[in-house]
């Protein structure tokens, strides 16, 4: 087993514009045997603090804001597509924001061109939920598939939930436009998506495992071997406070008592299995292990 990362350079300037800034890609490879698991960046969000932070216990959470050095004012999580390759298959773990989300975000082409990897040559996309930032990246600007060859695979509930017309009016008015994009998205590939259930193998060797509470049907992926892995997803969302205090009820989950019932249940199980996780909004390329910290719990980049 290897880690190794690297520093990629893609241009975002054309020949025209030499003074254009260019982006520093952090690309974060993991070999296991005849698997090759890369993470790529499609760049970071931009989130008020009170996304996460809203509601918790001032007194505690202080200590653990000053410990990672984050801001109360603003968040940048970075957004880490999971990229698996074992010879046959080219499977991507989320799409990315895509360009109608956030600046910042919907970076993926770019991380996808430093690798010399193409569109074409994806096989499969599965997805862990339908937040904007994970499926937004699923359609081109003619509202075609943007990996013409996959195939795409998510979670029935998950499906179930975006696709329900009451969901629009029933998220609440913060999230009202996750639905639209949601359904608007899934419309396109509905008569060709394949729908999992807790526990099916969408491929083999990976297996989905049901992680609700962030989103409804949120699916993790667990991918078999002498070293297990777990693509998260946002299931564990942060490096923080998901970590020191999973228990708490975090403001960027939909269903806050149940998510943090999966956190909890989710790292004692990834702890005592040894897993290696990848994580969508984890730092340094999202690859490590969660360790135990006393009665918390602390991330380890790289492994």
């Amino acid at each position: 087993m290897l880690t190794r990362r690297t520093f990629l350079t893609a241009a975002t300037a054309s020949l025209a514009a030499p003074f254009a800034p260019r982006r520093a890609w952090a690309i974060s490879t993991l070999t296991l045997g005849d698997l090759r698991i890369d993470t790529l960046s499609d760049g970071n969000l931009m989130l008020p603090g009170d996304f996460i932070f809203a509601g918790l216990p001032q007194d505690e959470l202080q200590p653990i804001v000053a410990k990672y050095g984050l801001s109360t004012d603003q968040l940048t999580p970075p957004c880490n597509v999971t990229l698996l390759r074992d010879g046959t298959n080219t499977v991507l773990f989320d799409v990315g924001a895509g360009p109608d989300f956030q600046a910042s975000a919907g970076k993926l082409s770019e991380a996808m061109g430093a690798l010399g990897l193409s569109v074409h040559e994806v096989t499969h996309v599965l997805f862990t939920h339908a937040h904007p930032d994970h499926l937004w990246g699923l359609l081109d600007d003619f509202d075609e598939p943007v990996f013409p060859n996959a195939e795409h695979m998510i979670g029935q509930a998950e499906f179930d939930y975006w696709t329900d017309a009451d969901t629009v009016t029933s998220i609440g008015e913060a999230r009202t436009t996750f639905a639209v994009g949601a359904a608007r998205r899934l419309d396109v590939i509905a008569d060709s998506v394949r729908l999992l259930a807790d526990g099916e193998e969408p491929l083999p060797g990976i297996a989905a495992r049901l992680t609700p509470g962030h989103t409804p049907g949120h699916l993790a992926f667990e991918i078999a071997g002498s070293t297990p892995v777990m693509v998260l997803g946002d299931c564990i969302g942060n490096h923080h406070v998901a970590f020191e205090r999973p228990d708490w009820l975090t403001g960027s989950d939909q269903d806050k008592g149940l998510a943090a019932e999966t956190r909890v249940a989710l790292l004692d199980r990834l702890v005592a299995e040894n897993f290696v996780v990848t994580g969508f909004h984890l730092p340094g390329g999202g690859i490590g292990r969660a360790e135990r910290d006393g009665a918390a719990y602390r991330f380890v980049e790289d492994v």
